[in-house]
């Protein structure tokens, strides 16, 4: 089997157009042509070398597509199948039978290793090896192996090139607010980095009806976004002298919930300065493997909780279909941050979320 991919040869170049070939499926493994794959913030830090990764390798852990064939063990999907792709994980840890997925026992070997368990790649040129396996997907290809486990079969009519950014961007913000901060009707929230992590949040804060609902970025366009899609006020923190006692201003004595999706020591303290005791911050934003945050422990032992969270605390074959049916009703517009782009420009369509011309770039294929 063979298909066409974007490989990623040295750190921080460019993305190169090459044929590669796939590997047979293992019995647990499914073949997916994909249709549409987003861009991640995190397919970016893998590019720019602070994921280390061993080279070459193919990127890409938002894809969606068609399966085409599924392996001999494979009971719960069939070739036709529309599946959105999804971190790996292994179903079987304490962790994940515990229904938290996300925080696998197994989760760095399964998503950032470039391999299989086994230590096989899933994809070739000849006798080299290229690196697949990443997110147990390496989407950004005309064709990828994933796990039957993190293929997560949703409607026929569903626009399959869009939904691929469920499986990670717009589940980790959304996730994070449902499962996480388990918003509610009436709750006061603020959201901090509107990017597609934090409009995904922003999105799903609407939804169950919080108020008021607090956006703050710096770039004028996303904020007015963020008004269309629901926030009630909006904050540029480039433009007061003190953003804490401004939301104060607003929602006194604090917000029940806030939501970093920078991850500077600035902001986390931001998250939790403005919440009301107690209060429930959670923070989503990566600064790298190692980054120091120094908090009031005064202010937090005032009953206030600050989690940390990776892909929205969700299980992806439970959240990802109550997504889409949060959009078929209306209630979930996140086809609202998408810009697609040709598969062959892929590299343009991580430039322009790189300089934050576009929200969420998704890559598709004919």
């Amino acid at each position: 089997m063979k298909a066409t991919a974007a490989v990623l040869r040295e750190t921080d170049q460019p993305l190169s157009i090459e044929e590669v070939e796939l590997d047979d499926l293992q019995e647990d493994e499914v073949l997916v042509d994909i249709k549409g794959a987003g861009i991640c913030h995190t397919d970016m830090t893998a590019i720019d070398g602070t994921i280390p990764l061993p080279l070459p390798t193919v990127l890409g852990h938002e894809g969606a597509g068609i399966v085409a064939a599924v392996g001999s063990g494979v009971t719960t999907l069939g070739p036709g199948d529309h599946v959105v792709l999804s971190f790996g994980h292994c179903r079987e840890c304490d962790v994940c039978v515990g229904g938290r997925p996300a925080y696998c026992e197994l989760f760095a070997p399964l998503n950032y290793f470039g391999t299989r368990l086994d230590g096989t790649t899933t994809l070739r040129q000849g006798e080299e090896e290229i690196h697949g396996n990443w997110f147990q997907q390496s989407s950004f290809a005309s064709r990828a192996i994933a796990k039957a486990a993190n293929a997560v079969k949703v409607p026929d009519d569903a626009p399959i090139e869009l939904l691929g950014p469920l499986g990670c961007g717009i589940q980790t913000g959304a996730g994070t607010v449902l499962k996480v901060l388990r918003a509610k009707a009436g709750d006061g929230i603020a959201i901090f980095g509107l990017g597609g992590v934090g409009l995904s949040a922003l999105m799903a804060a609407k939804a169950v009806g919080c108020a008021p609902i607090i956006a703050v970025d710096t770039v004028a366009s996303r904020l007015e976004l963020a008004r269309e899609l629901g926030a009630t006020h909006v904050v540029d923190p480039t433009a007061t002298k003190d953003l804490v006692w401004d939301v104060m201003q607003i929602a006194a004595p604090g917000l029940d919930l806030s939501f970093d999706t920078v991850g500077s020591e600035t902001v986390v303290r931001q998250c939790l300065e403005v919440l009301r005791s107690p209060g429930h911050a959670a923070t989503v934003g990566f600064q790298g493997l190692e980054n120091n945050v120094s908090i009031d422990q005064g202010h937090l032992m005032l009953g206030r909780t600050l989690s940390g969270v990776i892909e929205g605390d969700a299980d992806p074959q439970e959240f990802i279909p109550e997504m889409v049916r949060m959009h078929r009703e209306g209630r979930f517009p996140f086809d609202r941050l998408i810009e697609t782009f040709p598969f062959e420009r892929i590299n343009d369509a991580f430039a322009a979320s790189h300089e934050g011309r576009v929200i969420k770039p998704v890559v598709v294929f004919d």
